[in-house]
This record gives C-alpha cells, structure tokens and sequence, in this order.
C-alpha cells in the first residue's frame, strides 16, 4: 500500500518527459517548415526599411541574413539592386525586380522569376547610394567566388582586384578548395597574398605575404607595396614618436615647407602684396598711411616702410621676413611618417620592393632591347634592298621607298582576293618579289642606265619617280589607309613577364629580315650571280673581258634590290599603315642605314641597322613624350658619327667604295 505513491510519482515524471520529448519535435517541425517556407521576399519583408531606404550602417544586417539564406535567387537580386533594378510596390510593399521601358515596368518576382507589367506610378523605385552600392558588390562576390560559371568566377577576381576589402579574404580563402580551373586558382591564390599583405590578421601572416611579393613585378604587386608604404607628412618642433619614414630637409624647398608651417598653425602666415595694399588702404589717416603721404606709396619699398609702422603699432599683423622664415625652418622638423604602425611589416614591404624595383629595372632594360632589336629588323628589311643598289651599285634610288609601298599594296590586293590571311600572306611574299623585281627592272632598263657614274642626275631623276608613283598610288588606292590584316597566328603579343613582352608581328619581322640576311649572303657568296656581280662592283673593265655582260648584271642586281623591297613591305605594312606614303617614312633611315653601315656591306648594313634603331629606342626611352625630338637628336648623332668614321661601321669595298 505505501509503494502506491511512488509508482504514481515515477508515472507522473514520465508523462512530463513524453510531454517535453513531444513538445521538441513539434518546435523542431515547426522550425524545420519555418525554414522550408522561408523566402527572399519574406526575408525583404522583415528588412523592409533597410531595403527601400538603405544606409551603410543599417545595410549590413540585412546582407548577412541574405547571405546566411543560401537562397539561390540572392545573388541576382543583390546584381539587380546594385544596378538600381529593384522596384517597391506602394500598396502591398513588395519588392520586385524590374526594368522600365515604353512607360511601362516589367517586374519579375524575386522568388518564382515569373513576369507582369505594371504602371510605373504605383511603384518606387530603390536608389542605393554609392557607399551602399559597394557593400552590395563585396557580399556578391562571395557568391560569385563558388559560382558554377567560371566567367562569373573571373569577374568576380576581377572586382577584388579592383577593390580589395578585408572582409574579402576569407571568402576567397574558402574557395581556394573547390576551384577546378588551374588559371583561376592561381589568380585567387595571388589574390589571397595580396589582401593578406595589406589585411592580415596578424603581423607574421602580413609581413610572410609581403616576403611573397618579392616573386612579383606586375603593377598590382607593386601597389600593394605602396600601399603598405603610404606616409602621411607633417611638421612638430621635436620629431615624433612613431613609425617614421624620413626626415625631410626644409632648405630643399623653403617656401612649401614655411607653406606647411603655417598650415599647421606653427608660423604666421606671409602677407603678400595684394594685403599689404588692402591694409594701407584701411589704414589712411589724414591723406598717410604709416606716416608716409598716399601719393608716395608707389614705390615697393614706401609701402613695405609704411606697412612696417602699421605693424610696430600694432594694427596689421607683421611682416614675415627671410631671416624669420629661416629661423622657423630650423626650429622645426619636417618628417614623414607611415600610416602603417608597425615598423617591421613597413621594414619587408620596403626590402620586397627595392628587390621588385631592381627586377623591374632590368627586365625594363630588356624590354628596351628588344624593342631596338625588333625596329633595327624593320630598318635593315626596308634597307637591304637599298644595300644592294646604293652599296653595290652606286646608285643613289630615291624611289627605293616606293618599290615598299608597291610591295605592301601587293599584298593587299592579294588579300582582297584571298581572304585567307595565312594563304594571302605566302602567296604574297613572292608575288610582291615579283611585281616589284619587274618594275626595278623597267626603272634600270629605262632610266638608270643612262645615268650612271651622273649621282646628280641619278637622284633628280629617281625623286621625280617617286613623286608619280606615289601620285599613282593614290590613283588607284586612293589617299586612306588600306588594311594588310596579318592571320590570326600573328596577333597579339610573347608576354615573357609582366615587364617584357613583343608582339608576335615585330617577331615574324625579325625572323623575314634573318632569312633574308641569310638569303642574300648565300647569294652573293655562294652563287654564280652573286659571283659576277662582286666581280662587276670591283672591276667592271674585268669583268667584261672575262664574258662578263656588266649591263646584265646591273639589270639583274637592281632587279634583286628592288624585289626585296617589295617582300620588305609585306612584312612592313603587316606593322605600318599602308598609304601612298609610307615608303618616304624608310627612306631616310634606309640611306642612313646604309651609310652608317658602310656602303656596300651587308653586315654593315645589319650594323646600321642595329645601331640606329637601338639608338632611337633609347633615345625615345630618355624622351619619350617627344618622338621628334628623338629623331632630330639621332640624325645629328649619326652626323658626329660620320665626322668621325665616314666609311662606316665596316669599311665598304670596290666601286662604291672608289667613289
């Protein structure tokens, strides 16, 4: 009978467990439908204020619940927000994502994407500010990051890039393990170093990032290196405790450092002549100011007395003379210090860049080779030609331009027929050999042999040729640029670092101007033309006893100089404009070429060419805003050049040599 009670008590606490047990899973249901009924509207709902009037300040509640979501249509409604997209509805408050157009709205639901129509007045439409518009694009890009597309994934790199956030780092560190791309692993992996250089949460993972950054040279790199630097300048009568980065001498520039002075409240401020005329001029007692008569006051030096007097009495501030701008010079020091604290992350970012900069030095110096090797190619392609007929010949051809410009027109006719840049390109390099072979033929056959051993005449006569070829030209061209289009193989550029890099068409140049280098010196040494046209350029009378035709060989050697002009403009116009001009732009260079070189030489010629373009190039690397100025200096260093080595680099040899 007594144990009654306690099985009723057991029962009792039973029925309360059950009863507790039940009333978790229906919470836990309840929470779970909660969850599952949870939208992005409702989710708007709830922050509707922040939404239709959003600040920075209230902004970020609103965002992390969006990002705690993991709705999927979040990320296009936060895109839509961002471009002012989203419009509120009067009546019922809710938000919908829209456009406007023919003075109608076309909404789509934020949740379902379903579409209606709507009169845009019984709408608001949501205008974030621009503080806002940026909070928005830092909580996108955390979805961008794990975005299936990896275009969307590129944009979104692309935006830290362009404005790195410390609230950025963790999401993109998160990412770093589900990229499948190599390419943007890696870019996310130089992100992450980036934003840890300048966001770290502690000092070693900023200055172990900074220490990374020494494998670097891009501009990216190298910003946020400077960033890391950054000083702020300032002024004290003692310098300050901190982390300072230099101590500025005031005499380099006493009138900004006095400037600075009175900036800071240390100095009185300069009276200058305008306010010395204004408190004269309020301070005229009984036809004087300072004691001294108005009609006196012309003069500099009467007003700076009177002004003096004002002063000593107390009614115009004083004058700041030189002795007094000295003494608060050196009473004070003029420092810089850096925004960052710590001395030793400023101490690595410092070593990483003087590492970075003396890297980009040299890489820049290489990258100012290559370009002087890339335009002494141009210069010896449009002057090899000119070698054969100046140099070996004699014959000063000042329509040598023109047989370019034929060539590079050749090939773009070629292309008009075949629009297979590639196949256009092979078929126009012998084609324009040929055009232009046959007509420096016809010129010789017509012209120059009537001329030789008469420079005068020779020259006269070429220059008036040159003058109706390009009127020709211009007849059946027309006087605007055609387009010789190189393939697609030739386009863009060899990116060796993020310093160096070449374009693809200036390496084809180079490559055409060694096969022809090696080309013609195979013919001129190891043929029977080349042979008898060495033999014809050092005894002419020789030759021809020896059966020798020496007017043969002139057709023939102007012929091959002037083909090779042609082939020289295919590769030429592929760089330049074609026009009815461009010729007269290499002529100049060619003679110079050819003489600085020295006449008759084909390794002088490639000397010349060498040593004028990369002359040019640095030049225009000391100068580099003015191109003019650089050819002008360039051909009067060529002159002092000749002054003193007027046979050339490789001292020329047989008729022209004679001449």
């Amino acid at each position: 009978m007594k144990q009654r009670p306690r099985r009723s008590k057991i029962r009792l606490k039973g029925l309360i467990y059950m009863r507790s047990v039940l009333i978790g899973l229906i919470w836990l249901l309840v929470s779970i439908g909660a969850v599952q009924a949870q939208t992005l509207q409702s989710i708007l709902q709830t922050h509707a204020e922040e939404v239709a009037k959003p600040s920075r300040t209230s902004v970020e509640v609103l965002l992390d619940s969006l990002t705690q979501s993991d709705l999927p249509q979040v990320p296009k409604f936060l895109e839509s927000w961002a471009e002012r997209n989203v419009w509120q509805e009067k009546s019922s408050g809710g938000f919908f994502i829209a456009t406007a157009a023919d003075d109608m709205l076309t909404l789509q639901d934020v949740d379902t994407g379903v579409e209606t129509t709507a009169l845009p007045n019984d709408y608001i439409q949501i205008r974030p500010n621009g503080g806002v518009r940026r909070m928005i694009g830092l909580a996108l890009v955390q979805f961008q990051l794990s975005e299936p597309d990896p275009v969307r994934r590129r944009a979104a790199l692309d935006s830290i890039a362009r404005r790195g956030d410390a609230e950025q780092l963790a999401p993109l560190i998160a990412s770093l393990e589900g990229e499948d791309d190599p390419a943007l692993l890696k870019r996310k992996q130089e992100l992450v170093i980036f934003l840890t250089a300048r966001f770290g949460d502690t000092a070693q993972a900023r200055i172990s990032a900074l220490k990374a950054l020494s494998g670097y040279t891009s501009v990216e790199a190298r910003a946020v290196l400077n960033q890391t630097l950054a000083t702020t300048s300032g002024v004290a009568p003692q310098a300050p405790a901190g982390n300072i980065a230099r101590i500025i001498d005031p005499t380099d520039d006493p009138q900004s450092r006095y400037a600075q002075l009175v900036a800071a409240d240390l100095a009185p401020a300069i009276v200058t002549p305008a306010e010395i005329r204004a408190a004269l001029e309020a301070n005229v007692v009984e036809g004087r100011a300072g004691g001294i008569p108005i009609a006196q006051l012309g003069r500099d030096s009467l007003r700076t007395q009177a002004y003096t007097a004002l002063s000593d009495a107390g009614l115009v501030p004083p004058l700041v003379t030189p002795q007094a701008i000295d003494a608060a010079l050196a009473k004070h020091v003029f420092y810089e210090v850096y925004n960052e604290t710590d001395s030793s992350i400023t101490g690595a970012a410092r070593a990483t860049l003087d590492s970075i900069e003396t890297r980009v030095g040299w890489a820049q110096t290489l990258d100012l080779g290559l370009d002087g090797l890339s335009l002494a190619s141009i210069y010896f392609l449009a002057a090899i030609g000119l070698a054969i007929t100046f140099g070996q010949m004699g014959v000063i051809n000042m329509a040598h331009g023109e047989f370019i410009m034929m060539g590079a027109y050749t090939g773009y006719v070629v292309q008009l027929v075949i629009p297979d840049y590639t196949v256009s390109l092979i078929v126009a390099l012998p084609l324009a050999f040929i055009v232009t072979f046959g007509a420096g033929v016809a010129l010789e056959r017509l012209v120059i042999r009537y001329l030789y051993h008469r420079p005068l005449e020779t020259l006269l006569a070429t220059f008036g040729i040159s003058i109706a070829l390009q009127q020709l030209a211009k007849n059946i061209f027309g006087t605007q640029a055609r387009p010789l289009t190189s393939p697609d193989w030739l386009g863009g550029a060899l990116v060796i670092s993020d310093v160096i890099q070449i374009s693809y068409i200036r390496i084809a140049i180079f490559v055409l101007a060694l096969i022809f280098l090696l080309l013609l010196l195979y013919i001129l040494n190891r043929t029977r033309l080349g042979l008898e046209v060495r033999a014809v350029t050092q005894n002419r009378g020789m030759a021809a006893s020896m059966g020798i035709n020496p007017d043969r060989i002139n057709m023939l050697t102007f012929g091959l100089g002037s083909g090779i002009a042609g082939v020289a403009g295919v590769g030429i116009g592929l760089y330049a404009q074609v026009t009815s001009e461009m010729g007269a732009g290499y002529i100049v260079q060619s003679f110079m070429t050819v003489v600085v070189g020295g006449v008759g030489s084909v390794f002088g010629t490639l000397a010349g060419a060498g040593l004028i373009g990369f002359l040019q190039k640095g030049i225009e690397w000391l100068n580099p805003s003015n191109t003019l100025a650089a050819q002008t200096y360039m051909i009067l260093f060529i002159i002092l050049f000749i002054q003193f080595r007027p046979k050339g680099i490789v001292a020329p040899k047989g008729r022209a040599a004679a001449d």
